[in-house]
């Protein structure tokens, strides 16, 4: 593998993946204490990455299974998913202070995830359907390599961040107001950006 390449596949993953740390802590955070949450939280961040490869590899070969114009209502995933956290914290609001609560929610599932993640990579097809339509098939084979071994690393940092003392308090407090609010605000951050209400 040239070593151009997986330093051009790293950037390009960092640069467009950047904002799925924060999401995957809130995940991890989410998950805390429930076992089995790690697994089913990098099982759902590998299937909706896997997907948003196969529609940008499938689109630099021509095939579209989205059309453009779709794209952009991809973000009522995570809005839906945010809605839904956020009137699951309201409902259980008073069982805040029984410790048996947190263990029964039992954290994210695999499928919740990766409705998120391939809802946020709706730019990141538009920026690798062109990368990898002039990289070739041996150089599309090297950055899915690389970005599927990144994946597993943004999984570790996103667990690391929230198993961090000072952070894990804070979203432990705060994580379940603001996984709904960081879910909304992607969604309707993708559907303005993606132009959904012109109408």
């Amino acid at each position: 593998m040239d070593l151009g390449i997986i330093g051009r596949a790293a950037g390009l993953f960092a640069v467009t993946n950047i904002d799925d740390i924060l999401i995957l802590a809130l995940f991890f955070s989410q998950g805390a204490g429930n076992r089995g949450s790690t697994r089913r939280i990098v099982c759902g961040q590998y299937l909706g990455f896997a997907a948003i490869l196969v529609v940008a590899v499938a689109a630099a070969f021509g095939a579209t299974f989205l059309p453009e114009s779709a794209i952009p209502y991809l973000g009522l995933l995570p809005l839906a998913l945010g809605l839904k956290a956020a009137w699951q914290g309201w409902k259980h609001r008073g069982d805040e202070d029984d410790e048996g609560s947190v263990a029964e929610g039992g954290g994210p599932g695999p499928l919740e995830v990766a409705a998120v993640t391939f809802a946020n990579g709706g730019d990141n097809i538009g920026v690798y359907v062109p990368v990898f339509a002039t990289a070739g098939v041996g150089g599309m084979s090297a950055y899915a390599v690389v970005f599927l071994v990144l994946v597993a690393v943004w999984c570790f940092a996103g667990k690391f961040f929230a198993t961090r003392p000072v952070v894990a308090k804070a979203l432990s407090r705060w994580g379940h107001i603001l996984l709904p609010v960081v879910l909304i605000a992607l969604g309707l951050l993708i559907l303005v950006e993606g132009g959904a209400f012109r109408l």
